[in-house]
């Protein structure tokens, strides 16, 4: 009976220890997202910024509606993690419904999974306007970029709460996110449906457009060399499916311009692929084939390199696209004064 006892207190202990130590490092990792979430609420508010003042959220819709998504997602990143931080008690029916619009991850993913949507839309425009300009200015018409960026948003919504709200319940005070199940087979055929819509869909477009628009770059650029002779200044970047014969000022920085632009959205796109490639394949292996244990420490890092994505995108913008970075040079008081003398 002593024996007993002795392991009973010893398993209590150890029950309270490791759930003490669970504690601590949910902390740790809510409030990392949380400093990530203000930093990538600012750089994408100024990444807005940016795009206004050099009137680009005229010429670049669906680039911008990006920014707006991306802006969105670090706000509702702030917002729900430090919800999940303050602890506040689920209980009655606003705990469940703070559950499940907020500590569920519900708005956060309607964001975020609304801006790999848009994305896949940029990629495509891109691809149409480099590879079939004929086809892109009488497809590209305003209306169907509208209807793009509205159906980002409405499947998303759809989507998530339809989810969410199925999958998610309050039970003694603690919110399980899809946690709940008619089947295990519907669990399954869910998790291969999300990884292969929300990853390997999105890595097929991604390689297939960029691809061809890099093929398009490069044969236009030897075309142009070989015309311009060896005396000419211009360079093969410049000069990127030019039409024969023209030489205007106009056409040449139009050019520079979408040039720019695909390079900045092939940087983005492939940081996209880089950071959900974990977490895409860690959660088909745990839900799907069952090879891994559930290892929270491991999800947490992999949901950070995800979040990362979201909050280290303005940089990209800031540092590649150059209507954006000149305004944001503007900026600097001694980038100014340096001009001036």
């Amino acid at each position: 009976m002593a024996t007993t006892q002795a392991d009973e207190v010893q398993t209590t202990v150890g029950n309270i220890i490791s759930s003490s130590s669970s504690r601590r490092d949910a902390v740790y990792f809510q409030s990392a997202v949380v400093f990530i979430g203000v930093v990538g609420t600012a750089a994408n508010a100024l990444i807005l910024y940016a795009m206004i003042a050099s009137k680009q959220h005229k010429k670049q819709l669906l680039i911008f509606h990006q920014n707006v998504f991306d802006l969105c997602s670090c706000v509702l990143l702030v917002i729900t993690y430090a919800v999940k931080l303050f602890d506040i008690p689920l209980v009655g029916r606003s705990g469940y419904w703070l559950c499940m619009i907020l500590v569920n991850d519900n708005l956060l993913w309607c964001s975020t999974n609304g801006s790999v949507i848009n994305l896949m839309s940029v990629t495509i425009e891109r691809y149409l306007k480099v590879v079939h300009p004929a086809v892109a200015k009488k497809l590209l018409r305003k209306w169907v970029i509208y209807s793009a960026m509205v159906f980002a948003w409405i499947s998303s919504v759809v989507y998530i709460m339809a989810l969410m709200l199925s999958t998610s319940a309050v039970i003694d005070g603690f919110c399980y996110a899809m946690a709940i199940w008619k089947s295990r087979v519907a669990e399954v055929v869910h998790a291969v449906w999300n990884v292969l819509s929300f990853y390997v869909l999105v890595v097929f477009i991604f390689v297939i457009c960029y691809w061809r628009i890099l093929v398009v770059i490069r044969r236009q650029a030897s075309i142009m060399a070989g015309h311009s002779g060896p005396g000419s200044s211009t360079t093969a970047e410049t000069q990127w499916i030019r039409p024969r014969g023209s030489s205007t000022t106009a056409q040449t920085q139009s050019h520079k311009i979408q040039s720019n632009v695909v390079k900045t959205m092939i940087l983005v796109s492939a940081f996209y692929v880089i950071t959900w490639m974990p977490i895409g394949v860690f959660l088909l292996v745990l839900w799907v084939f069952s090879l891994v244990a559930f290892d929270a420490n491991l999800l947490d890092g992999l949901t950070f390199l995800m979040f990362f994505y979201i909050c280290a995108n303005p940089f990209i913008y800031a540092t590649k696209f150059n209507p954006v970075k000149r305004i944001l040079l503007g900026l600097i008081p001694c980038k100014n004064q340096s001009q001036q003398a």
